[in-house]
């Protein structure tokens, strides 16, 4: 069913795209429309991935040079029954985090520093299980692609203003003229944005439910959610800002909604998604714990400072 997904949103932005191709030139701006997505489909498909974690300056850390986090994605990954991930880490103050990979044997999560340093390791496990939900429902291929489309879709569009629309054979002025490329330069990236919308919205429900039943404990989720968002509101995140098109990826819209930006506010509200999570920790008892959860284990005695800058006396039992 996710390939079947995939395929109807590659059809439908490549749709798009050479909607914008025939405002710009006509037949023939359809056709080169048409090649230009082809080569993005490609491209998305093997390197946006690649190109996402580039465009926010994430380097790759394993068991040695972040032991607590390596170990932690480990276990959670083993519980969610998929293959170690690949790890990131962004430099970034802003909590946040996103998963990214065309599959989940060729997945990655990436966290911010601002995350790691801000929250509980109770709160980070369950962002963490949400973004492995990502990669267990196959949602990352669906969303880098989007965000590879939206933003070529984005610049094609501007780029069409400098013609004005297609001309006839004669050299006339044809199809929409001035007023079609002031269209093309709004619903163009409109209609991306609305498929940006429509995939996000229904899926982070879906990964909240999903990351909590890896973790077993839905209130982490929610603690760490409400940390999250309350930090977007007041920690920059530039590289985001720069790149509205990826802003969908992450667990909190990490846009700050100033001009333009909040156009691309495509997650649901925060504030009902931790009422899902309350309601979710409620069928499994008063503290949150599910049944599937396996006996927590004694948390180990208090240590140094984890490489988060976390106090190790903080862990909970995925230490």
């Amino acid at each position: 069913m996710s390939y079947l997904r995939t395929a109807i949103l590659l059809a439908g932005l490549t749709g798009l795209f050479m909607g914008v191709g025939y405002l710009i030139g006509g037949g023939s701006g359809a056709m080169i429309a048409l090649l230009i997505a082809a080569a993005t489909n490609l491209f998305a498909y093997w390197n946006s991935d690649r190109m996402v974690l580039s465009m926010y300056g994430a380097h790759e850390v394993d068991a040695r040079t972040a032991p607590d986090l390596h170990r932690l994605v480990q276990e959670l990954a083993g519980r969610g029954g998929l293959p170690m991930p690949r790890v990131f880490i962004m430099d970034n103050p802003q909590p946040n985090a996103f998963a990214t990979g065309r599959n989940p044997q060729n997945a990655a999560v990436a966290v911010t520093t601002g995350l790691v340093q801000s929250l509980s390791r109770e709160e980070l496990a369950g962002v963490i299980a949400h973004e492995l939900a990502h990669i267990k429902h196959h949602d990352t291929l669906l969303m880098t692609i989007t965000a590879t489309f939206a933003g070529a879709i984005s610049m094609l569009a501007q780029f069409g203003m400098f013609f004005g629309g297609h001309r006839d054979n004669n050299g006339q002025g044809g199809g929409l003229g001035i007023i079609g490329s002031l269209a093309m330069m709004i619903l163009a990236p409109l209609g991306a944005m609305l498929v940006q919308m429509a995939i996000s919205r229904t899926r982070e429900y879906a990964a909240d439910e999903m990351g909590a039943r890896i973790c077993g404990q839905p209130m982490w989720l929610a603690s760490a959610l409400a940390k999250i968002e309350n930090a977007a509101h007041h920690v920059p995140n530039l590289e985001a800002e720069r790149a509205p098109a990826t802003a969908h990826m992450f667990i909190i819209n990490p846009l700050s909604g100033q001009g333009m930006d909040n156009l691309f506010a495509t997650h649901p509200s925060t504030a009902n998604r931790i009422a899902a999570l309350q309601r979710l920790a409620a069928e499994f008892g008063r503290g949150g714990q599910m049944p599937s959860s396996p006996p927590r284990p004694a948390s180990p005695a208090p240590g140094p400072r984890g490489p988060w800058g976390g106090q190790a006396a903080r862990r909970g039992p995925w230490g």
